[in-house]
């Protein structure tokens, strides 16, 4: 019995990065949980006596489940990528600042893994994503992560540059000046609640983007360029009576609330003090599992 207590001091001690590593390789919250809890009944019926680093070990078990849990989501061609065929699917956010707000979960992004590079990675293959997470994100070996895959290290090391590759081009650094994002996403929001089309141009980048995610319940939108996001910001915020600044995953965001409910979630990219991406999340369901209170 002392074994087993012991033991699971030793899991719960891993769990926050087991969790940030199957939350960057799902994208979902709850998924995230489960692969979690299924590196625990693994390890809880494995002999790991002669294992000499338990942590290591944890972080492929989990690598190898969200592997097969994105094989399976594949196959099953249930999650559009973000845009496919016009459908747009998002991440779940990690929403901290609020009274309501999960420190637990607020450590999955303590590196401030935005949604715009979580985005990038549901691009990637399920190897592809294995790869670059486990090795770029955690500094797992390559030799350690090709018997997950079925490869060997060279073809890992590959698959994880590609992927490097992939991530840099569509997802380049944005500001790191918290303070600065903050500026720029309440002048956004100002500019959208008092209806000025002209201030809204001046903080969108030209070539923004766009992206909301409303499930399938609400339609999901894709627009480009900052005169169509201007428009469209301006005819949201009618709807929203409440907004707070928060953070999404570790950068400055916007949740919007009507009626004491969650409206949306926003998340945005800023680079050299404009607006690059905007990423809402507007699906009543996911909204509804995050906890959000007014």
């Amino acid at each position: 019995m002392r074994e087993e207590i012991l033991l699971a001091e030793r899991f719960e001690a891993e769990r926050p990065q087991l969790r940030s590593v199957a939350y960057r390789m799902l994208g979902s919250l709850a998924e995230a949980e489960d692969a979690v809890q299924e590196a625990w009944l693994k390890l809880s019926r494995t002999d790991v006596s002669d294992v000499k680093n338990l942590g290591a070990w944890l972080t492929t078990v989990v690598g190898r489940v969200c592997l097969d849990m994105l094989r399976s989501r594949t196959s099953r061609r249930e999650d559009p990528l973000p845009e496919q065929e016009g459908k747009v699917r998002l991440p779940d956010p990690v929403v901290g600042g609020l009274a309501t707000s999960n420190p637990e979960q607020e450590i999955l992004v303590a590196d401030s893994v935005g949604i715009a590079l979580m985005v990038v990675l549901e691009t990637l293959s399920p190897a592809e994503r294995l790869a670059f997470v486990l090795h770029d994100m955690f500094d797992v070996p390559f030799d350690e992560i090709a018997p997950v895959l079925g490869r060997n290290s060279a073809s890992t090391r590959q698959l994880a540059s590609r992927a490097r590759r992939r991530v840099q081009g569509a997802a380049p650094s944005a500001d790191a000046d918290i303070t600065r994002k903050r500026e720029v996403v309440n002048a956004f929001l100002t500019a959208s609640r008092g209806g000025d089309f002209e201030a809204l141009l001046a903080v969108l980048d030209p070539e923004v983007v766009a992206r909301s995610d409303g499930g399938t319940l609400v339609p999901s939108v894709l627009r480009r360029g900052a005169a169509d996001v201007a428009s469209q910001a301006i005819t949201f915020a009618r709807f929203a009576a409440d907004v707070r600044l928060v953070l999404v995953n570790g950068t400055p965001g916007v949740v919007s609330f009507a009626e004491g409910r969650p409206l949306s979630v926003m998340s945005f990219t800023i680079r050299d003090g404009r607006i690059t991406a905007l990423d809402i999340l507007t699906d009543p369901s996911r909204l509804a599992t995050l906890g959000l209170t007014a």
